[in-house]
């Protein structure tokens, strides 16, 4: 069974900091980009960060830039994103997926888990 598996979750003051984790079962993440979103209440799902299969490269938005880190450790199947100096404006839920290619657009993803609730608040 093909499924992606969020974790890392929680409430955490401004300023602070939360890695997400990825973990993958029924396959192998190593062959696919992996993309992690998210979305707010009452807004859309947005693109935050993705990291290539082949090379590696990895894509920000412009809003997490500097402050977010997208790594992925093939030996656990697992890919994470570390977010520090956190606003309030990054709660939502955080979800990753798996494309062929990373993609600012979620129909091209394949793969989805059920999401983390992310929730920066004091």
């Amino acid at each position: 069974q093909v499924q992606l598996v969020e974790s890392g979750g929680g409430l955490v003051q401004p300023g602070g900091s939360l890695r997400l984790s990825c973990a993958a079962s029924g396959f192998t993440l190593d062959y696919y980009a992996i993309g992690w979103f998210r979305q707010a209440p009452g807004k859309e799902r947005e693109g935050v960060s993705c990291i290539s299969s082949s090379d590696g490269n990895t894509y920000y938005a412009d809003s997490v830039k500097g402050r977010f880190t997208i790594s992925r450790d093939n030996a656990k199947n697992t890919v994470y994103l570390q977010m520090n100096s956190l606003k309030p404006e990054d709660t939502a839920v955080y979800y990753c997926a798996a494309a062929d290619i990373c993609s600012n657009y979620d129909d091209e993803y394949d793969y989805w888990g059920q999401g983390t609730q992310v929730t920066v608040s004091s």
